[in-house]
């Protein structure tokens, strides 16, 4: 096939001076670079700057899709520990208040759970729009997932030993001397 200078030429568009000091100024140019160097084109430089653009917005993409599929893998996991660890309230009679999002909200309990709620062994949390009643360790292992789940989780007294405590009814004489 011949090359536009040569279709340039048949058509009477160029003439046979004008092409020659066109190649005369193409090779000066050739030869004045230094060797190892190409000449750079402007369309080549914008397609590299637009793959780049390109590849850095599909990075950002996808880090946004992989935080996406991790918060929703927590949330399924809480959910899986809230199912599994849930504690049954159905016979509760006695109503246990406390603040969530500004607001105060109650919670039918037995007499048993109000007390373990108000010493910090059981702790209620905010899944599917529901309130769920979960052993202190769960609910430690929730917040290590996500801290705005666990709604009311009171400290554990040190001094608190429970229930089983087998000096319970004896009273410590504020005399003694250790």
């Amino acid at each position: 096939m011949a090359s536009l200078q040569d279709q340039l030429l048949k058509a009477g568009l160029a003439d046979q001076k004008k092409a020659k000091a066109i190649r005369n100024e193409k090779h000066k140019q050739r030869k004045q670079q230094p060797k190892g160097t190409v000449q750079v084109n402007e369309t080549e430089i914008r397609a590299r700057q637009a793959r780049e653009e390109k590849a850095e917005h599909d990075r950002q993409l996808n880090l946004k899709r992989q935080q996406e599929a991790e918060k929703k893998a927590i949330q399924a996991q809480i959910r899986q520990l809230v199912d599994t660890n849930r504690l049954d309230r159905s016979r509760g009679e006695t109503s246990y208040q406390f603040v969530h999002d500004k607001k105060i909200k109650k919670l039918y309990v037995d007499d048993i759970l109000a007390d373990q709620l108000s010493r910090g062994r059981l702790a209620i949390v905010f899944v599917n729009d529901q309130y769920e009643i979960v052993a202190d360790g769960v609910a430690r292992k929730i917040i290590e997932r996500d801290e705005q789940a666990v709604v009311v989780l009171h400290d554990r007294k040190t001094d608190d030993v429970g229930d089983d405590d087998p000096y319970a009814g004896y009273e410590i004489p504020d005399d003694l001397m250790w």
